[in-house]
């Protein structure tokens, strides 16, 4: 798979640790920083120096065994947004301050939804897969499926289940508790119901996804009987599945309080799913940079001019042309040992033309 677009990752570790050095004690940030941060920037950083809410602090300092996976859930959840997003307008770029997303982070839109959605479910899937692995105290396997299952059709539930219960509760804990609290006083109630359907939209993926692996026993492997245990899936289907979701992602009323509903006045009585993501205001078309809001634009950016689709020149340059040029390729090629005993390649030259977006 195609490395999504570069963090700029050692610039912001730079940033970021002049950042904490001079103001230890920062404004609240996205917890999701932890994520880009992973240089080494916050390994001796303690729980209250870290640029989360009091709550979320809170949480750290009562387990902070757990901030290893909490780093690594913010790592996987923006590295899938930038591997969903990496041939659309808006690529899921990261910014150099601990908003990390910047505008979309608290814009309404249908990217912040994936954006919640996306950090919910990865908290999750890190913890869970902490707990099965032995590396928490504080949880371990779900065994409660163990000794069921079905005897006529010769299976039955063993081994190590992934305790995604676990995981799920303590992402309500510190995602949900600081949207309620000091988010509040920042954005409006609506933006809070947004971020808490949304929060929960990404914990039910996870949980909708479990997948079942099964083991084969009896006699030269006939499988008379087979023991079975839950996983969870590998984050990138969990990713797609949530693009899936952002694709047909449903606008609500931007009135409401703690109430999700419908904007489209036709469909107000159809109820809006669990695992549905919603949001408020209808997204830029991202195809020119507009600092002021965090838009990055789509100038420069690298494209298909035989594709049609979201990563061909036409609908990525928003129609504004695109310029090309070629670059030089060389590598070694058609190697072949020789006795004795060093190989001796050739050096290939291939041209290949570039198009990036005026």
């Amino acid at each position: 798979m195609e490395k999504p677009a570069s963090f700029g990752l050692s610039r912001l570790c730079l940033l970021f640790a002049v950042i904490i050095t001079v103001f230890p004690c920062c404004s609240q940030g996205n917890w999701m920083w932890l994520g880009v941060a992973a240089c080494g920037a916050t390994e001796k950083m303690d729980c209250v120096d870290l640029p989360l809410s009091s709550k979320q602090k809170e949480l750290c300092k009562r387990k902070p065994s757990l901030l290893p996976s909490i780093k690594e859930g913010a790592r996987i959840g923006i590295y899938e947004c930038q591997s969903q997003f990496k041939h659309e307008r808006w690529n899921c770029s990261v910014t150099d301050d601990f908003s990390v997303f910047g505008y979309e982070l608290t814009s309404g839109t249908k990217e912040s939804a994936f954006i919640q959605a996306a950090g919910a479910a990865a908290l999750v899937h890190s913890l869970t897969r902490a707990c099965s692995a032995g590396n928490l105290t504080e949880c371990s396997c779900d065994t409660r499926l163990q000794g069921g299952g079905s005897a006529s059709e010769g299976w039955h539930w063993e081994g190590c289940s992934d305790n995604i219960q676990y995981g799920t509760a303590f992402s309500r804990k510190f995602l949900d508790a600081h949207n309620w609290s000091e988010a509040a006083k920042e954005r409006d109630a609506v933006g809070d119901t947004m971020s808490l359907h949304n929060n929960e939209a990404g914990r039910q993926a996870v949980a909708r996804l479990m997948a079942v692996n099964c083991r084969c026993h009896g006699v030269s492997g006939s499988c008379a009987v087979k023991t079975c245990w839950k996983t969870t899936s590998p984050f990138d289907k969990i990713g797609s599945f949530l693009k899936e979701k952002y694709e047909n992602s449903i606008q609500i009323q931007d009135r409401s309080k703690r109430k999700v509903r419908r904007k489209d006045k036709v469909r107000r009585k159809v109820p809006v799913e669990r695992e549905d993501l919603v949001y408020i205001k209808k997204s830029p078309n991202y195809c020119v940079e507009d600092r002021s809001a965090g838009i990055a634009g789509t100038r420069g950016r690298q494209c298909n001019r035989t594709s049609h689709a979201a990563d061909g020149c036409n609908l990525l340059c928003c129609g504004r042309g695109y310029n090309t040029h070629v670059v030089r390729h060389v590598e070694r090629c058609d190697c072949k040992f020789v006795w004795c005993c060093y190989v001796r390649c050739r050096k290939c030259e291939t041209m290949t033309d570039v198009h990036t977006c005026k």
